[in-house]
């Protein structure tokens, strides 16, 4: 059984998407599609460039989604196959959950990319720049970052933000927490506290007026029932009830995105082959969580047609 899992922030770079567009007008079209519905030049901007204007969250929310979803039609079209043809489950990580939904026709293109535009620049002025941050705790499980974010919090917010894998968990909250949390990793037997480069302090309470501004635009957005289940961050449970998908991508902005137990459900569910659609950092996630399951990172055209041709 497959699942098709979606990136999240982190996997920009200056040349998504070029290559691609190059070689199909299927992925042309995303790309204009989104550029129209965000009047901006999104797509110039992912293959020019400048990094830094790529790596504002306002734009690398949608660039990503546009990317991967690019690879999806592309994958479509060439082979003649619709998603509910090619996998049993889709699963996102924090905004590709919004990529995993458009994935499963519950959102169209044009919505979520203006949802995921509207999200970044709301998490975005949600904290004054320098007030919060994240880091990543390298060799900390789950209960071992929770117990030192606790420890760091000391009144301010600490909080887990992603489970990633057995060995990776980020912290998020305010810098001064986030600060004393990376100094104190030793003491609790975490091997490392990376700060992490982000412009703000994402799925942690600090988040609410980002949530607020998201509860709003979702209340007013068009969702359809997904074609195949989709694996929700803040539940690491499938969901298709459309009150249901609404409601918790309103609790995803300052909830925990529980990617770790979104693989293990997915393995119990009977998935052994991940398919990662425009990134290969859950690729590496998913194989340090179930080393037993298959996974396939889709990228190029010819990882595309690699691919086509195994199934």
């Amino acid at each position: 059984m497959r699942a098709f899992i979606f990136p999240g922030q982190g996997s920009q770079a200056v040349g998504m998407g070029k290559a691609l567009a190059d070689a199909s007008n299927t992925a042309r079209e995303v790309f204009e599609e989104v550029d129209h519905a965000l009047e901006q030049n999104l797509f110039k901007l992912m293959c020019e460039g400048p990094e830094d204007e790529l790596t504002l969250t306002e734009n690398a929310q949608p660039a990503i989604m546009a990317n991967a979803i690019a690879t999806l039609r592309v994958m479509e079209k060439e082979g003649g196959k619709s998603l509910a043809d090619l996998c049993s489950y889709v699963a996102g990580h924090s905004l590709g959950e919004y990529t995993a939904l458009c994935a499963a026709g519950a959102l169209n293109l044009t919505t979520t990319a203006e949802l995921l535009k509207l999200r970044g620049q709301s998490m975005q002025k949600a904290v004054p720049v320098g007030e919060g941050g994240m880091a990543a705790l390298l060799g900390a499980d789950i209960k071992k970052a929770a117990g030192l974010a606790k420890a760091a919090a000391q009144g301010d917010v600490c909080t887990v933000a992603n489970d990633n894998d057995p060995t990776q968990v980020v912290i998020s909250g305010h810098m001064a927490a986030i600060e004393r949390a990376i100094a104190l990793v030793k003491e609790h037997e975490i091997k490392r506290g990376v700060l992490l480069p982000v412009s703000a302090p994402f799925h942690c309470s600090l988040m609410k007026p980002a949530a607020e501004a998201m509860e709003e635009a979702l209340a007013e957005a068009s969702i359809l029932p997904p074609v195949v289940p989709v694996f929700a961050n803040v539940t690491a449970n499938a969901v298709a009830d459309v009150d249901e998908i609404r409601q918790l991508l309103v609790e995803q902005v300052t909830g925990t995105v529980r990617w770790r137990e979104s693989v293990v459900n997915l393995s119990d569910a009977g998935v052994d082959q991940f398919v990662e659609l425009g990134g290969k950092v859950l690729s590496g996630m998913v194989k340090r969580i179930n080393k037993e399951v298959e996974t396939t990172s889709l990228i190029t055209m010819e990882d595309i047609e690699g691919f086509l041709a195994s199934t």
